[in-house]
């Protein structure tokens, strides 16, 4: 057997070769049986899990309102960005990001959203500019 590249960084023991390991959408022995002992019973236990909390149980509380309003993890943001009708106007709008942050107007990572954002539309303005150049200079030959 060949020695691997990249052994000396891999924790645990490697895969043999030709083992990719668990197949992708394969389930956990333990999930598999925790959901088999729950089947049916979904009714019941919220049923039970709500005249706790009415109770007065505060895990019985926090569980039942987790499933109702769950955290956000994402919120809208309002963000003047201008005009986008080319890649100097995504410049300028990520510029304009990177400053409402320093003013706190945005978080940090609101504004590397924006920024991330705008960084996909130059990329897709430039590939079309590309496309547009290419498909001109086809056409003149």
């Amino acid at each position: 057997m060949t020695p691997r590249k990249n052994a000396s960084k891999t924790r645990g023991k490697p895969f043999a070769p030709g083992n990719g390991g668990r197949p992708k959408g394969a389930r956990n022995h333990v999930t598999l049986a925790v959901e088999a002992l729950l089947e049916g019973e979904a009714e019941s236990l919220t049923r039970t899990a709500i005249r706790l909390a009415q109770a007065g149980d505060t895990t019985a509380l926090r569980l039942c309102l987790d499933r109702i309003a769950p955290p956000r993890r994402d919120r809208p943001i309002r963000a003047e960005v201008g005009a986008l009708n080319s890649p100097k106007d995504a410049l300028r709008a990520a510029a304009s990001a990177i400053e409402a942050a320093g003013r706190g107007e945005l978080t940090p990572a609101e504004a590397a959203a924006v920024v991330g954002l705008l960084e996909a539309y130059g990329r897709l303005f430039e590939t079309a500019e590309l496309e547009a150049r290419l498909t001109a200079l086809e056409s003149q030959t």
